[in-house]
């Protein structure tokens, strides 16, 4: 029963964060200059089909349709990603949604323990559960989002599809971005993953040190959950960039929460590990999805931040020239 339960509220969780942000198609129209009304759709082949007017043509990714970025832009737009995540969502308004994610938090790390072993067990005893179990904790490793996105670019460059091509760009930061992000979070907290906790719950050792970090990793990695994080922005980065096939979403939330329960059952994560985990994967996979809010919307206008890599040649040596401008 207690199982049950923390699934329920696993399972809310997930869904709470698209309804908190209710209303972005019509702010993310609002947030197009003025230059920028007439945006080109794109068809189904990722090519441009014409000028519509956003609010007339029914399509429903405007702000992110003419946006197609260059190959390094996957890495050069990171900073700037932070920095705006950071402006966006660090704010007095998300103040609720704050206090809700440490409620959801506080509430299952009481049960962790609890309901850690008894998912473990269910998981040791059960063949068919243990063997789905390891399949699907795949889907948030890595290889799996950057798999998805080498299928979206090698799909992109066969066809000339420019849609895919920009989803694969997307993916990739999306996913470098988040973990990003995720890392600093893990070495901060300096949780015990449940396989290798010494206590109910797991210790928590805040600024561990990292030599002994880098030598026992699940003794420090557990918060917060960079599976889930990375697969629910990649997962958001496809549905933004394909708004037309419905079933995206769904699918999704469903595999995240199988991967939430597998995860648990093989005693990687806490459940108390996701809630904090499904706001950044959300929010990083709409902030990248969405690359025209980002350039256009006055409020970041004065917060730009943008790596420039650049090769340089002169009489006497050669080079890569990183620039950070801010």
């Amino acid at each position: 029963m207690l199982v049950k339960t923390i699934i329920i509220i696993f399972t809310f969780g997930i869904s709470i964060f698209p309804l908190n942000r209710g209303n972005t198609s019509r702010k993310k129209n609002e947030c197009i200059s003025p230059k920028k009304q007439n945006l080109i759709k794109s068809d189904s082949s990722g090519n441009s089909s014409g000028q519509l007017n956003p609010q007339t043509s029914g399509y429903k990714d405007t702000s992110n349709a003419q946006y197609f970025p260059e190959w390094y832009n996957m890495i050069t737009n990171l900073p700037g990603d932070i920095v705006s995540f950071y402006n966006k969502e660090i704010t007095s308004d998300n103040i609720p949604i704050f206090l809700g994610i440490s409620a959801a938090t506080a509430g299952l790390i009481l049960t962790d323990n609890a309901t850690w072993r008894e998912s473990h067990k269910f998981y040791t005893r059960n063949s068919f559960n243990k063997r789905w179990s390891d399949i699907i904790v795949k889907i948030g490793d890595g290889s799996s989002q950057f798999g998805l996105a080498g299928g979206f670019a090698l799909f992109g460059f066969i066809t000339g599809n420019r849609r895919a091509l920009r989803t694969a760009s997307e993916i990739v930061e999306a996913v470098l971005a988040s973990g990003a992000v995720v890392q600093l979070l893990k070495h901060i907290t300096g949780r015990e993953s449940p396989f290798v906790s010494t206590k109910p719950g797991g210790a928590w050792r805040f600024f561990p040190n990292q030599i002994n970090y880098l030598k026992h990793v699940p003794a420090y990695d557990a918060f917060p959950s960079g599976h889930m994080t990375t697969s629910l922005a990649a997962f958001i980065v496809i549905a933004e960039n394909y708004p037309e096939l419905k079933w995206i979403k769904p699918v999704s939330y469903s595999l995240e929460v199988l991967l939430g329960i597998s995860m648990v059952n093989t005693g990687i994560h806490w459940y108390s590990d996701y809630p904090l985990a499904i706001f950044l994967g959300y929010s990083f996979g709409e902030l990248i999805s969405h690359p025209v809010i980002k350039s256009n919307d006055a409020k970041y206008q004065g917060n730009k931040v943008e790596l420039n890599i650049t090769p340089y040649f002169n009489g006497l040596s050669s080079g890569i020239s990183f620039t950070l401008s801010f």
